[in-house]
């Protein structure tokens, strides 16, 4: 896992990626700058911070102070942060006045990209986080939307499953998707089709538990094929109070699907259903001795049954 994400930003195209992280020498030195000069970003790929990692960054900061610069770059006379979120929050938090930085002239795309690639090469980083990454990095690259990424990769493996060729320009796309994801050595082209891009429909309990690494995603997987909205709700925070196992959860899950038991009256019932349709279907009543035998024998039922109306 960890030399899969070192080699991310050798093996991505971006030249800016190979720029920041190859050749660390091309950066300016670190400097300090005041942290109210420092504003967020309008567009953040990190969106869950997990509370006791980040307590014990404060803990860190608090007796070893910034170990590591952040990333910023210029924004009229103050600084916008590119990357580095988790420690400008605990200096925030610390209540430091001034902390270490270095500064690049980054552009709205590269800022986005470099924030991504940092973003992906964390070691906590949960399955949902490391999907829409890599989905906004293949944005990036692409110019395109991420809806118009999946639809990419769905139209290749549509192609493919009909024996078609591809048109040459979701051709090209196809083969940039691939050198990126190849880059990031851990998915192909039809790997992330199939195994992650369905993450993304999981039910909103499901992604927003996911996100917050309160559950493992082969355990999501299986909690989201309750199709009853409040079953699913319960078999999840159950999941999570009681750490079930996975075989635990399809146990449960195998309880909530399984048919109840049917009644004689029930299957007695179900019979005389099938067999009206079936006589609908049937060209037995075309046959005049089939429909009068089939008349006779249900004139009994019929007076069996007359006296309980």
């Amino acid at each position: 896992m960890v030399k899969s994400r070192q080699s991310l930003a050798q093996g991505l195209s971006a030249s800016i990626a190979q720029k920041f992280i190859a050749d660390p020498e091309s950066v300016q030195a670190s400097q300090t700058v005041l942290i109210q000069q420092i504003q967020l970003p309008k567009q953040q790929p990190r969106r869950y911070f997990d509370p006791d990692k980040q307590a014990q960054l404060v803990k860190s900061v608090k007796e070893h102070g910034i170990l590591e610069p952040l990333l910023v770059r210029p924004s009229g006379s103050n600084y916008e942060l590119v990357a580095g979120e988790r420690r400008y929050r605990a200096a925030q938090e610390v209540g430091l006045q001034e902390i270490p930085v270095v500064i690049r002239d980054f552009d709205d795309r590269q800022a986005l990209q470099v924030a991504l690639i940092e973003n992906l090469q964390r070691e906590d980083l949960n399955p949902v986080e490391e999907t829409e990454g890599i989905l906004d990095l293949l944005a990036i690259e692409l110019r395109r939307s991420r809806e118009d990424i999946a639809s990419i990769l769905h139209r290749a493996n549509h192609a493919k499953n009909r024996g078609q060729e591809l048109e040459e320009n979701v051709f090209l796309q196809l083969q940039t998707i691939e050198s990126v994801l190849a880059g990031i050595g851990r998915f192909t082209a039809e790997s992330f089709r199939t195994s992650r891009l369905p993450l993304l429909n999981l039910p909103s309990g499901i992604l927003q538990a996911l996100r917050e690494g309160k559950i493992e995603f082969t355990k999501a997987r299986a909690i989201a094929r309750v199709k009853d909205e409040e079953q699913r709700s319960q078999l999840l925070q159950q999941a999570i109070s009681k750490n079930l196992s996975l075989n635990e959860i399809k146990a449960v899950i195998k309880e909530l699907t399984q048919e109840p038991e049917l009644t004689p009256e029930k299957v007695m019932a179900q019979r005389w259903s099938e067999i009206g349709k079936r006589l609908q279907r049937s060209k037995a009543l075309g046959d005049r001795k089939k429909k009068d035998r089939i008349t006779k024998l249900l004139d009994e039922p019929d007076k069996l049954t007359a006296d309980d109306e």
